[in-house]
């Protein structure tokens, strides 16, 4: 358990730090994008009040409030599943970033009323419109991992 909760503060904090970093000391906020490795990587300041992709994107105060909640009440329920079934070291780092991720993107919530993204990738022709952080990222790996490596132990 002990590698899950050391991955979730290192995510929580990589998330924070890249942000503040990039959206107040490099001023993305006010200058709206920055062409760091143009087009493989972007700088793109966008505001997320939905789920990934905007989705379920509202202005409402209510939307904001839902969304933290489900995202806290998904990363206990991560964190008391792993704890009652005990597993290998993958799947405690895969929750691990699951939850520095959800907990990353709350404080977000929290603080602006919206998730900060600004990492924006795109290759090979494609132009990808979206932008994202390091919190998706985690999010995404950590339910792709638990998924992939999570494994029931039988207690005799």
């Amino acid at each position: 358990m002990r590698w899950g909760l050391w991955t979730a503060v290192g995510v929580f904090l990589a998330d924070q730090l890249t942000k503040l970093v990039v959206v107040y000391l490099l001023d993305l906020k006010t200058i709206g994008s920055i062409d760091v490795i143009p087009p493989y990587l972007n700088f793109r300041m966008a505001w997320n009040r939905g789920v990934n992709f905007g989705l379920l994107a509202n202005d409402t105060d209510v939307m904001r409030w839902v969304l933290i909640a489900v995202a806290v009440v998904i990363s206990a329920w991560v964190v008391l599943w792993v704890r009652r079934h005990p597993q290998n070291r993958i799947s405690y780092i895969s929750a691990g970033c699951l939850v520095g991720g959800a907990m990353g993107n709350v404080v977000d919530r929290l603080l602006y009323g919206a998730v900060a993204d600004f990492l924006n990738m795109s290759c090979c022709g494609f132009d990808n419109p979206y932008a994202f952080n390091i919190a998706d990222i985690a999010i995404f790996a950590g339910a792709f991992g638990l998924i992939l490596f999570t494994k029931e132990k039988k207690t005799p």
